[in-house]
């Protein structure tokens, strides 16, 4: 079957089959590589749905056809890659509309950084945006139930989704929101296929529902496997399946488009700088930071510092040089209180307001209360212009890594995990143990508020000796976050890369569950195969990148 002129003349839209194009979307961000047959470039939600049936209609005949929606390609984990149609969202569906202060509805290919644009005219935004906020679409923001440095205060992605449009595999689009008891009854009641979805989701959460509810990670965010827990409650009564299809990678329907709840966008922000000399109490150094109530507390390691000394011509690119010059010239007290010992961590917790003085005087009594931890390194910056170049060195570590450091390559593969910071006393020297043991060099990074780290090892993949090394690491350390009552990722989701240790974080019944319902939504396989709940380790492995 020729799928550039079948295709073609069903769609509005632009299909293309070219070596170049195939290859340019082979990759994510993630450290696989899948050759896809066609990409497809809808003009609208009625071109999706339209692929969407083809590929049901054909995938008898067909057993390799497939449909992967794809929004920026930032994806981490190999979510955004497979070997038949790639559905590219970016070019025509970037639209958004019925903007205000409370909400606002957009298609899944529109630039986060592009969304807040409009948002704030209205003085709101999104909080739940990712590290990778100038270059992350909407749909893969949605998708992934992306968080980030504010995910602290204000939580993930789907705690900000009110309102899905999703086509689903008969080739139709619907719309799912929150229902009362009422409104789930009526759906139920009816003889359609829309109806028998809800209906056996309810027997199937129904029927099992304290188990579900029981499995559900026991830590602040989580982005595995399919959230059950979250779409039933019984004791309000709400059934909501936006909370299924959020961070479901796409491997149960197409997102397009999302009514996104926004918050007030903080007035004033400013940052407490603080370095540590050791990691020994940070199991008592977390608790007496939250209690200050900030609103974001980040983390990164000696590592991250020193790439980004190393590398520090790197951000003239990213700020102009004028700027860069004035962050150099704010560096230099800095620098100096290296001479006292360089850190093994340093910690960027910020706090917002309504004035600059309110600001002001939440750092201030902040550093007072935690100046007996005897830092070697504390200061305060109430207006951001003093911190922003460690807030970069934090932004960027995985930019600077990707592209600076030539001859070894980034390995997001342990890059994610999340275990209650009361723990991390205890876990952090045995993960780094598990590191030293793989000699690995990595980049430590993430979100101490939350115990959300994110690990970089940088590694020659092209080498089998290195490749060798991913299952028994990956292993170790998700028994490691398991052990802590942690999960396997916070953030960046499972994909390729931790869909097959699914059978880790969940029991067989309840992963079972998750397979359920998979089959019943994509009945023939169609959507995003090889993520998640059917994803296994084996074919995960045989596409990892051996050529950069």
């Amino acid at each position: 079957m020729n799928l550039q002129s079948e295709l073609s003349n069903i769609i509005q839209g632009d299909v293309d089959t070219s070596d170049a194009t195939r290859d340019f979307y082979s990759h994510d961000a993630s450290l696989f590589e899948l050759i896809p047959e066609a990409v497809v470039f809808p003009k609208n939600a009625d071109d999706i749905k339209k692929i969407v049936a083809f590929a049901t209609e054909h995938k008898k005949d067909i057993p390799n056809l497939s449909v992967t929606a794809r929004s920026r390609g930032t994806d981490m984990s190999g979510a955004a890659i497979n070997d038949s149609i790639i559905i590219d969202v970016s070019k025509y569906m970037t639209a958004i509309r019925d903007v205000s202060a409370e909400s606002a509805t957009v298609q899944p290919g529109m630039l986060y950084k592009d969304f807040e644009v409009e948002t704030l005219k209205f003085g709101s935004i999104l909080p739940s945006y990712p590290a990778s906020r100038e270059l992350a679409g909407m749909g893969g923001i949605v998708n992934n139930n992306a968080g980030g440095e504010k995910s602290l205060q204000f939580g993930k992605t789907d705690r900000y989704v009110k309102e899905l449009s999703i086509v689903l595999a008969d080739g139709n689009e619907y719309v799912v929101r929150p229902l009362n008891r009422d409104e789930l009854n009526e759906k139920m009641g009816q003889d359609t296929y829309e109806g028998n979805l809800y209906r056996r989701t309810f027997e199937l959460l129904d029927a099992h529902y304290d188990e579900i509810q029981a499995a559900a990670p026991k830590v602040s965010k989580d982005s595995t496997g399919y959230h059950l827990w979250n779409v039933w409650n019984r004791e309000t009564g709400i059934f909501d399946l936006t909370k299924l299809f959020v961070g479901a990678q796409g491997t149960l329907g197409i997102t397009t488009e999302s009514k996104i709840g926004l918050v007030p966008n903080p007035t004033h922000s400013g940052t407490l700088i603080c370095f540590m000399r050791g990691i020994d109490n940070l199991g008592e150094v977390i608790p007496a930071v939250l209690a200050e109530k900030p609103a974001t507390f980040e983390c990164f390691d000696d590592n991250t510092l020193m790439l980004a000394f190393k590398f520090i011509f790197a951000f003239i690119k990213r700020l102009g040089f004028w700027s860069w010059a004035k962050m150099c010239l704010q560096l230099i007290p800095d620098g100096l209180a290296l001479l006292r010992g360089f850190p093994k961590m340093v910690l960027l917790i910020e706090f917002t307001g309504d004035s600059v003085e309110e600001v002001q005087a939440k750092i201030h009594t902040a550093r007072k209360n935690l100046d007996h931890f005897n830092f070697s390194y504390m200061e305060e910056d109430e207006t951001e212009a003093k911190g922003r170049k460690f807030w970069l060195m934090r932004r960027e570590s995985f930019n600077l890594l990707r592209s600076k450091v030539k001859d070894k390559h980034t390995a997001p593969f342990i890059d994610d995990l999340i275990v209650p910071p009361a723990q991390l006393t205890e876990f952090l020297p045995q993960l780094q143990a598990i590191i030293k043991k793989y000699n690995l060099l990595a980049t430590l990074a993430g979100h101490l508020g939350d115990g959300n780290f994110h690990i970089i090892p940088l590694m020659k993949i092209e080498d089998p000796k290195e490749r060798a090394k991913f299952e028994p690491a990956m292993r170790e350390v998700n028994t490691l976050v398991i052990k802590y009552g942690g999960s396997v990722s916070g953030e960046h989701n499972d994909g390729l890369v931790r869909g097959p240790w699914l059978e880790q974080m969940y029991s067989p019944s309840v992963l079972g569950y998750m397979r359920e319902i998979k089959a019943l939504y994509d009945p023939q396989n169609i959507f995003n195969p090889h993520k998640k709940t059917d994803a296994v380790w084996e074919y995960s492995f045989s596409h990892i990148r051996q050529h950069f």
